[in-house]
């Protein structure tokens, strides 16, 4: 397939979005249970990470207009609802925004009930998840994101760079809070990478379902196509195949698996236990700012990685 960076940012920006606000509800929950200290969490750090979480989805949404042909009637994308993960999709994502704000003013305003009003957002933020992973999974013709993975993947990347951020916010405004976070941090992005490694792994042992006799409807034990049939640009050239070279697609896959996991990990690891403070909040930061162009990476090539069946015929010079 050929990556849209539309998608490409909607889908990173929400998930971080979504991770960071599991964080903080995680956190006022821990509080609540005496696993931390509650009073030493200033409500700052939960106004201040719902902005952040809210500025993230809107950033997220604010780029999947580019992907619409017709943007003025993006109001149309909730008509399916019944049958069409994407319209799903198209519902979650406002009605998680809603909760993360009221979440955040709850909070600025000193309201009761916070912690209800995080644990919707948290369930918002699950839907969405489910939404989002499934609007690819689903798709049983492109082997490489029919599969549960696409869903975990999706669910575990967004909520290791939610936690990342956490733990960086926590670093400026909860010191307390820094040590179990990053402990948190660093198990999402383990577990993220074990799980997207093991799709690369099956992705890699995928065959083709579909053939050259299949695609063109010839029936014969050797056929060779020569031509497409045109030489002008057309669709099917341009959003089903990405152009790039197999050692462009390793380059980035390496490039990914470092960004997104290796170097946010040592990072996070390093941040949580160094003094000065400002010496903690920069490791941090960086680890959040590079993690989040790691998954930019890993998404790009998500999407690249899917072989659509229609290029056995199109993309044949």
């Amino acid at each position: 397939m050929n990556p849209a960076f539309s998608v490409v940012f909607l889908t990173t920006l929400i998930g971080a979005a979504q991770g960071l606000v599991i964080a903080l509800v995680g956190v006022e929950a821990a509080g609540q249970l005496g696993l931390v200290d509650g009073a030493a969490v200033p409500q700052l750090f939960y106004v201040v990470g719902a902005a952040l979480s809210c500025l993230l989805g809107a950033a997220g949404l604010v780029a999947s207009f580019f992907h619409l042909g017709h943007p003025e009637r993006a109001w149309r994308a909730i008509a399916m609802w019944r049958t069409s993960w994407l319209s799903r999709e198209c519902l979650c994502l406002p009605l998680f925004l809603a909760c993360a704000f009221a979440y955040g003013v709850a909070h600025l305003c000193g309201l009761p009930y916070t912690l209800a009003i995080g644990a919707v957002a948290v369930v918002a933020s699950g839907l969405l998840f489910v939404c989002t992973g499934m609007i690819y999974a689903c798709l049983r013709f492109l082997q490489e994101w029919a599969t549960p993975l696409t869903l975990v993947n999706f669910a575990l990347l967004g909520c290791a760079s939610g936690f990342t951020l956490a733990t960086a916010s926590a670093a400026w405004l909860a010191p307390a809070l820094v040590g179990p976070l990053a402990v948190l941090a660093c198990l999402l992005t383990l577990a993220g990478c074990a799980s997207r490694v093991a799709s690369l792994v099956r992705n890699a042992r995928l065959r083709p379902k579909s053939t050259v006799q299949s695609a063109t409807g010839i029936r014969g034990a050797r056929v060779e196509q020569k031509s497409r049939g045109f030489t002008a640009g057309a669709f099917n050239l341009r959003e089903f195949f990405h152009g790039k070279t197999p050692a462009t697609l390793k380059r980035i896959k390496w490039t990914f698996l470092v960004a997104a996991f290796a170097v946010p990990l040592v990072l996070v690891a390093f941040g949580a236990n160094v003094r000065p403070v400002w010496a903690s909040l920069a490791l941090l930061c960086a680890a959040a700012v590079i993690q989040y162009a790691g998954l930019v990476a890993e998404r790009w090539f998500f999407f690249a990685e899917a072989r659509h069946p229609q290029n056995l015929y199109y993309r044949q010079a």
